[in-house]
Order: C-alpha cells, then sequence, then structure tokens
C-alpha cells in the first residue's frame, strides 16, 4: 500500500515537472506526458496501473465533461452553432462510417460492427490538447471557441455511437428501429437528467447554509451524481454532465457568491489539470498491457503498428475534407440564411480547423471501458485490437499535428477576424474600469482622498 502511495505521489511530481519543462520548451504537456509514460512503461519492474474498464468513464469523465461545460461561453457557442453541431455529430458519424468500412475491409477479423466500435472511439478530437498546443502561438478566438464547442458534444455522439456498437457486437445483430430510438432516448433522457440534477443543486445552494467550501464541495459532486443518475436510466451521462454544466454555468451567479466562484475555480483549474496529467500518462504506462494481450491473439506489433496508422491516416483525411466541405456548405448556405461569418478567408483557414483533430483522453477512456466479456459470456473479440490501434491513433495526431501545428499556424499567418480584443487589451480595459469604480466609490464615500488610480492599478 505505501508502494503505491509514492507510486502515485511520484507520478504527480512527474507531472508537474514535466509540465514546466513544456511551458519552458514552448510545447503542448500532453505530448510530453504521453512520451513519458511510454518511457516509463518500458523500465523493468514497472507497476501496471490498471483501472477496472467499468470505471473508467466514471472516474474521468464527469468532471472533465463538467469543467468545460462550466466554463463555456453560452454566447461563443450559440454564435457558432451550426459548425459546432456539425462537427460534433454529423462529422463524428461520418468519421465512423468511414472507419467501420475501413477496418471492414482490411482488418481481419473485423466485423462492421466492431469497426462502427472503433470508429465511435477514435472519431472524437481532444479539446485539451489543441488548447495547450495554441497557448503557445496567436491564433484566432474563434479556432478556440469552436474546438471547445465541439469537444463538449463530439464525446456524447461519439460514446452514443460506441454504445450501439457494443450492443451490435455483444447481441450479433442490429435493428435500426431499436438503435433509432435508444439514441434518441439517451439524448433526450441526458438532457431531463443533467437538468434536473442541476436544479435541485441550486435549490439546496439556495435554501441551505452552504459557504465557500460546500460549494465546492457540492460542484465536485454535482457531475457523478448527473452522470450516474443518467446511465442508471439508460440515457447518456455525458449529455447530462454537459447539459447540467451548461445550465449551472448560466445560473451560478444567481445562488452563487463570489468568493465561492473564486474558490470553484481554482479547486477545478487545479483538479482537472491533475486529472488530464494522470489520463495522459496513463496512455503511455498502459502499453505493455495492451501489446501482451493482443500478442496472445497472434497478432504481430508491427502489423498491428500499421493498422493503427492506416486508421490514422483515414481519421485525418476526413476532418480535412469535412473541414472544407464546412467553408463550401457555408458559403453555400449564406445566400439563403444567416451565417456566423459570410466571409470567406482563404484555403488556410479550414486546414488549421482540419489539423486540429488531436485525439487524447476520451478516445482512451473509451478504449480501455470496452468489456472484457460480451454478453453472451464469451471474450469480447478484437478487444486488444482496438484498444492498441487507439493508442497508436492518439500518439501519432499527438506528434504529428501537435507538433507541427503551431508551426502551420505561425507560417500560414491567418486573419485576426477582429472579433475581439488582444488578450492583454482586454486586461488593461477591464483594469482600468475595475481602478474607476473603486476610485469613485472611495470618493463617494470619503474613505480616502489621497488615493489615485495609479494605486490602484
Amino acid at each position: 500500500m505505501i508502494f503505491e502511495t509514492l507510486f502515485f505521489i511520484t507520478l504527480v511530481v512527474i507531472i508537474c515537472m514535466l509540465t514546466m519543462l513544456a511551458n519552458k520548451i514552448k510545447v503542448a504537456y500532453p505530448i510530453l506526458l504521453v512520451l513519458a509514460g511510454l518511457a516509463l512503461s518500458l523500465l523493468p519492474g514497472m507497476p501496471q496501473i490498471k483501472v477496472e474498464p467499468e470505471l473508467i468513464f466514471i472516474i474521468f469523465l464527469p468532471p472533465l465533461l463538467f469543467e468545460a461545460a462550466y466554463g463555456a461561453s453560452w454566447k461563443e457557442l450559440w454564435k457558432w452553432r451550426r459548425i459546432i453541431l456539425s462537427f460534433a455529430f454529423l462529422v463524428v458519424f461520418i468519421t465512423a462510417c468511414v472507419v467501420a468500412l475501413v477496418a471492414n475491409a482490411i482488418l481481419p477479423g473485423f466485423s462492421i460492427a466492431l469497426g462502427f466500435l472503433l470508429g465511435g472511439i477514435v472519431s472524437p478530437p481532444d479539446a485539451v490538447s489543441a488548447q495547450a498546443i495554441m497557448r503557445f502561438v496567436k491564433v484566432p478566438k474563434r479556432f478556440s471557441s469552436i474546438l471547445e464547442g465541439e469537444s463538449l458534444f463530439n464525446d456524447a455522439s461519439s460514446l452514443i455511437i460506441m454504445r450501439v456498437a457494443l450492443v451490435a457486437v455483444g447481441t450479433g445483430q442490429f435493428v435500426w428501429y431499436q438503435a433509432a430510438g435508444g439514441f434518441v432516448w439517451m439524448i433526450v433522457g441526458g438532457l431531463l437528467v443533467g437538468l434536473a440534477v442541476a436544479w435541485v443543486m441550486i435549490k439546496l445552494h439556495h435554501y441551505l447554509p452552504t459557504d465557500e467550501k460546500i460549494d465546492v464541495v457540492f460542484t465536485l459532486i454535482t457531475p457523478y451524481i448527473m452522470y450516474i443518475a443518467a446511465e442508471e436510466v439508460g440515457a447518456s451521462g455525458v449529455i447530462a454532465v454537459v447539459s447540467g454544466g451548461l445550465y449551472l454555468s448560466s445560473r451560478n451567479i444567481l445562488f452563487m457568491d463570489s468568493s465561492s466562484r473564486l474558490s470553484g475555480w481554482n479547486f477545478w483549474h487545479n483538479f482537472v489539470f491533475l486529472l488530464n496529467g494522470l489520463v495522459f500518462l496513463l496512455i503511455g504506462l498502459d502499453l505493455p498491457e495492451v501489446v501482451a494481450g493482443m500478442r496472445e491473439g497472434g497478432m504481430s506489433l508491427s502489423t498491428a503498428t500499421w493498422y493503427g496508422l492506416l486508421i490514422s491516416a483515414v481519421l485525418i483525411f476526413i476532418r480535412m475534407v469535412c473541414s472544407y466541405g464546412a467553408v463550401m456548405t457555408t458559403l453555400f448556405m449564406r445566400r439563403f440564411i444567416k451565417v456566423a461569418d459570410p466571409n470567406y478567408y482563404g484555403l488556410h483557414v479550414p486546414f488549421v480547423l482540419g489539423w486540429s483533430g488531436m485525439r487524447g483522453v476520451v478516445s482512451l477512456a473509451a478504449a480501455l471501458s470496452i468489456p472484457m466479456m460480451t454478453e453472451a459470456g464469451g471474450a469480447f473479440p478484437e478487444r486488444s485490437m482496438i484498444i492498441y490501434i487507439t493508442f497508436v491513433v492518439i500518439l501519432v495526431t499527438l506528434l504529428l499535428q501537435g507538433l507541427t501545428l503551431p508551426i502551420l499556424i505561425e507560417r500560414m499567418k491567418l486573419p485576426a477576424f477582429n472579433d475581439y480584443l488582444p488578450e492583454q487589451e482586454t486586461e488593461s480595459i477591464i483594469r482600468k474600469g475595475l481602478a474607476d469604480v473603486s476610485l469613485r466609490y472611495l470618493r463617494e464615500n470619503e474613505v480616502c482622498e489621497s488615493v489615485t488610480e495609479s494605486h490602484l492599478l
């Protein structure tokens, strides 16, 4: 027990050290964490970290999704709603279909159902990786807004595809009207459960004598309650957490005071950083077990790696095609409806959006959550192969796209768009406004006559 505790403390120290190094050399920290996990896994005597598959989603996904939804901007989500929803649902479905067809045609032993399972797992891009990379380059605000909004909903759509595929693999049949009904209930039921739990939490905050510590604890348990409650009634836990988080985000100023909001922001900022760091390390640390399981199935490492590279190329190609297709569709539809931005900025803008499709946390959690056994009692077919391909996809997209994306953004010289003021200018305006209000209050209440604006700034 002591050894395991020291091991996890060491992992936390490694996460902090590598993050500082990443900031120093201006490289996204998920890239270094994945490589570090891979290097650690190759050390002799390194203990294997094994988490029960059904607990992967419950441990990691609810807080990660809740923090992203809680910090999202309703204004930005609504402004870019068409492209966000098209990438989150339509592009994910197209990607899953293409991956299913390619896997069925090329990978030995892969049925269409297994192909859809693989497609649902690897289709959602990871916004954490993209945001970490874009910290070191000047990128228009709209790109981060679109990627953040997409990540809120593409996790739900991909996991719904995955759930339907799991049923098809387990039962050996696919009934379209049952799948369609289940799809509708997972979305509607998730929305209802998420909003209901959020409403109850608001009432508890309102009627109970809470303080900032209790408020933060309530925000911590809320996403887990939403997720577990939705899953228990057969709905989507991801949709429940996202919808409930968005609702609470829009109402938090009404039921939480400023000290609670500040304490909550600090807690969640650090907590989510730690969870992301652990997950990216687990991506590398889990490799030996995945390779061992794959070899037991008679598949060589070189062949499986080739298949993983092929699926990675398919994913990159499909996202690039969909990015350009989204721009062309917008240019066509601007004749009939009002779009967020009717202007055309050239071919390099959709290229950057398409190249920002790094995979990460959700894909790993989804792959590891595949059950060991089917409902019929047999071993789940091609489980190790699916997990290994997912690992290769994450590694390839993080290294290839993650390392080259900052270079592409700098060399392509994206337009300024003039949607937002620069961050430093915005902060200066806010500080000056706060100083003006503070000075007015002090002078009106005759607190101090000698305070000047320079003292406050």
